[in-house]
């Protein structure tokens, strides 16, 4: 737990566990403070994982005055992990912006890149994303958060999983809580994302890489993660019929766990 001058920012970060490093980004969250429950089940236990706050959330800085983008996060993950002297760095991006981060990454320091795995992404922003994207904008702007944090509560689940848990997933402890109060570090979050495109470079990609694909996920479906893995010279994939935005239930977080580690394991 500890904060560092990163980037021209004051950037929070923690390091948990021991062993090969790994940096673990979410979506418009984090995974710090009381947040490590959200992390695959394990992973702390087997490796150094490295987390942090994005700009303007949770205890790091900003600077409105710079230009969000996705170069900008990707710059200061990279900042960090130079700050800590490490390389060699499996890249975990679970759900949205971690993962466009993660390719950023594998793009512009392959050094540092050991593996990267992606879920929940993209590499181009169509007119479908990008209305759904400043859909969230305007409604946490002009309805204020607890609409916003109910909208996409309700298009990164199942309605299952919603009908069973929705008393959970909404309130001040809820999804998304990181944003409550904080709507300029949120806009400029989708800034970074809507301006997003790495389609055209990916082909640079050296790292083993592996993307999963969420059939029922209204958001970041197959449409915008299969060219990912096109895209990437050598990339697997794999498709989950039973997946929506977020993998949620007990049984599909131990199916998750376990696929990441075989997929961790199998990297040289």
């Amino acid at each position: 737990m500890a904060i560092a001058r990163i980037n021209d920012h004051d950037m929070y970060y923690e390091v948990l566990g021991q062993g090969d490093p790994v940096l673990c980004m979410g979506g418009w969250g984090t995974f710090c403070h009381d947040n490590h429950h959200h992390l695959a089940r394990g992973l702390t236990d087997r490796y150094q994982v490295v987390i942090f706050d994005y700009r303007g959330i949770g205890e790091s800085s900003d600077d409105l005055g710079v230009p969000s983008t996705m170069a900008l996060h990707a710059a200061d993950a990279i900042g960090l992990l130079d700050h800590l002297g490490l390389s060699n760095v499996h890249l975990i991006g679970l759900v949205g912006m971690g993962a466009c981060v993660c390719q950023e990454i594998a793009i512009r320091r392959p050094d540092l890149a050991r593996s990267m795995f992606n879920t929940g992404a993209w590499c181009e922003v169509d007119d479908f994303l990008r209305d759904q994207l400043e859909m969230f904008r305007w409604l946490h702007r002009d309805a204020g958060f607890d609409a916003f944090q109910k909208a996409v509560t309700l298009l990164s689940f199942t309605p299952e999983y919603y009908n069973e848990h929705h008393q959970k997933l909404l309130g001040p402890q809820g999804g998304w809580k990181e944003l409550n109060g904080r709507y300029p570090a949120h806009s400029r979050l989708i800034d970074a994302c809507v301006n997003f495109e790495s389609r055209e470079r990916l082909a640079t990609v050296r790292c083993p890489s592996f993307v999963l694909h969420a059939a029922l996920d209204v958001v970041t479906s197959p449409r915008t993660t299969l060219p990912i893995e096109r895209a990437i010279p050598g990339a697997r994939g794999e498709t989950w019929a039973d997946l929506a935005h977020v993998v949620a239930g007990k049984e599909q977080k131990i199916r998750f766990c376990n696929r990441l580690f075989d997929w961790l394991q199998s990297v040289p």
